[in-house]
């Protein structure tokens, strides 16, 4: 569930009007979409599996309102993912929202993430936090994404699946489960264990790619009050990157390719490896203890088709990327359930530390007459992120309709750069910055009846500019972009759901007001430079329905109306004031009907094609 492992647990009131903290729900009963006082979708691994690929996150999100998923087709650049709109800008990558997987972070302290390590065929469950509850999260302004993999149980099962499609396109995996026991005494051990690769030609001239993804969860029952999870994850990715192209040029032929990008052979080479372990502890009948620490490391490399000519120009760093990263973290959480002046309280406290460091090396990516090859350095830095975040989250059962949950985050972000290439041409680029930002949030949550609550809630989000964005600055000057200040989001919404038959009805309206927004200040060949463009504005209206009827039919539709402006000092000289920010969708609408017979039974081996 989305609070067990993140660093600020979600409360929530039960429709016996007890207070309880969803962090301290049991392993696997999920996250309750009804009594969640906040904006919170989740899609079962089932759904994400079913015809579909399984390759992508966005085979199976777009029923989600407020989340826009696209699929560039370009594994060389990830999936760009918003959730209201924050995200947008991204050219590769995630920003904007926080991701977990297992409860190690896939989004980095300076708020950059990436879905490469996520295996679809081992989801248990996907949740989707949005609006003014997701600032608690640290490090976003949009939402909170929390991947959960599958916990082995009995019987033993091995399944082993392929699919395949046009233009070279197939993926091959298999996955064993199972358990020892069934979780609760002493000894109990539990485990999923998962491989896959996938391959494909691509649609356009050089896009080919290919991914080997693993992914394994080993849990121990270490004694009656206390369970230990291992967590281990490792993914290459191969792509070439085919780039963008021109509106002519894809009215012309879309399957296109510039001509730089076979001539420099842009591409990319992923490869990342993480392992975690979460200890959790029941300390008393009152009281959980629970500790999280990982650690990874993820090495890029990347060609890009920036021409010759432009890299000998003096402080350019080259077309050719490598970054070497160190990742690590730790999140210690204490839980205390009690009762003050007769009404039940649950306080949780905790301190959230993560760190990164990078060495970002630049080179030009020719030598002599030959292109796309490994040429003379240009860049050659260690950058090192730590965000300390303490936090403090509060849950009153007020009474058996009403309840409050009122929280608070400290957040730390510290950036330092050191520059090791000082020329005559490039001097010294070294930089340091670090931000603070109080971010509360509150609901408010009003339950009509046991299966309709209606909520309103506030909250501050904090996105600090990511590594990338302070790599550059604009018209080819030397230097960090360290005058780029994080923006901060002041989010008000209501909400309201309604459980009807087997199904469930949500409304959310809600309106984001941010100062300093990071937009995109120029694209120049491939490369992107960025500002903050003074305040925005987005409201908006998210509507979901995921209905159950007649046994075997699914139903599932959303819509979401997202007006999404610029407010002030966006445009510089040219004043863009009240105009809406590009590459975010106005409309977005998704219907959907299955037909899901219940299986028989679960046979012991399985295969499915």
């Amino acid at each position: 569930m989305l609070p067990a492992l993140l660093p600020l647990p979600l409360l929530a009131a039960d429709n016996a009007g007890n207070t309880m903290v969803v962090s301290a729900a049991p392993a696997g009963s999920g996250l309750s979409e009804l009594d969640t006082p906040a904006a919170v979708s989740v899609i079962s691994g089932d759904e994400m599996r079913h015809a579909a690929p399984r390759v992508n996150l966005s085979e199976n999100l777009t029923s989600v309102p407020g989340l826009q998923i696209q699929n560039r087709q370009n594994y060389a650049q990830d999936l760009q993912i918003s959730v209201r709109g924050f995200g947008s800008r991204s050219t590769f990558g995630v920003r904007g929202l926080r991701m977990y997987v297992d409860g190690i972070p896939a989004t980095m302290p300076d708020g950059q993430g990436q879905t490469s390590n996520i295996d679809i065929g081992s989801i248990d469950r996907v949740e989707v936090l949005r609006g003014p509850f997701s600032a608690l999260y640290g490090n976003s302004s949009g939402g909170v994404i929390n991947v959960e993999t599958e916990t082995g149980q009995q019987p033993t099962t091995l399944e082993a699946s392929s699919w395949y499609g046009s233009y070279g396109s197939w993926r091959n995996s298999v996955k064993a489960s199972g358990a020892t026991g069934d979780g609760t005494h002493a000894g109990d051990v539990n485990y999923t264990v998962s491989a896959s690769r996938f391959t494909t030609h691509g649609y356009r001239d050089h896009s080919s790619a290919q991914k080997n993804l693993g992914n394994a969860k080993l849990g121990v029952r270490i004694d009656d009050v206390s369970t230990l999870t291992l967590l281990f994850n490792s993914v290459h990715v191969e792509a070439q990157d085919p780039g963008g192209l021109t509106v002519e040029q894809w009215r012309d032929n879309p399957r296109q390719v510039a001509s730089n990008v076979t001539l420099y052979n842009a591409r990319k080479t992923v490869d990342q490896t993480q392992a975690g372990l979460h200890y959790q502890r029941q300390m008393s009948d009152s009281d959980d203890l629970s500790v999280m620490m990982y650690a990874g490391e993820r090495e890029t490399t990347q060609y890009q088709s920036i021409p010759a000519a432009v890299q000998r120009r003096a402080g350019h760093p080259g077309g050719a990327i490598s970054l070497a990263r160190h990742y690590q973290g730790i999140d210690t959480r204490w839980t205390h359930r009690d009762t003050l002046f007769t009404v039940p309280v649950t306080l949780t406290g905790g301190l959230d530390y993560e760190t990164m460091t990078e060495k970002r090396k630049g080179y030009q990516n020719f030598s002599g007459g030959d292109l796309g090859v490994q040429g003379e350095m240009r860049r050659n830095e260690r950058n090192l992120m730590w965000n300390l975040d303490p936090y403090l989250q509060t849950a009153w059962q007020l009474s058996d309709s009403w309840s409050l949950d009122a929280g608070v985050r400290f957040s730390t972000v510290n950036f330092d750069s050191n520059d090791y290439y000082i020329t005559n041409d490039d001097p010294d680029d070294s930089g340091n910055r670090r931000y603070h930002r109080w971010l509360p949030a509150a609901s408010l949550n009003y339950a009509i009846d046991s299966s309709w609550n209606t909520y309103v809630s506030a909250g501050r989000g904090f996105e600090t500019p990511t590594l990338n964005e302070l790599s550059y600055r604009s018209n080819d000057q030397n230097g960090l972009n360290l005058g780029l200040q994080p923006a901060t989001s002041d989010t008000f919404e209501w909400g309201t759901k309604k459980r009807i038959g087997n199904g469930l009805l949500t409304a959310a309206v809600f309106q984001t007001d941010t100062k300093n927004e990071i937009v995109t200040d120029g694209s120049s060949n491939g490369r992107s430079t960025y500002k903050n463009a003074g305040e925005t504005r987005r409201r908006g209206l998210e509507l979901g329905l995921d209905q159950q009827f007649g046994y075997d039919w699914h139903a599932k539709a959303a819509w979401t109306l997202l007006d999404a402006r610029y407010r002030s000092n966006a445009c510089g000289s040219d004043s863009c004031d009240g105009k809406r920010i590009p590459g975010i969708a106005r409309n977005m609408a998704y219907a959907g009907l299955g037909y899901t017979p219940e299986q028989a039974g679960m046979p012991a081996v399985k295969c499915a094609t």
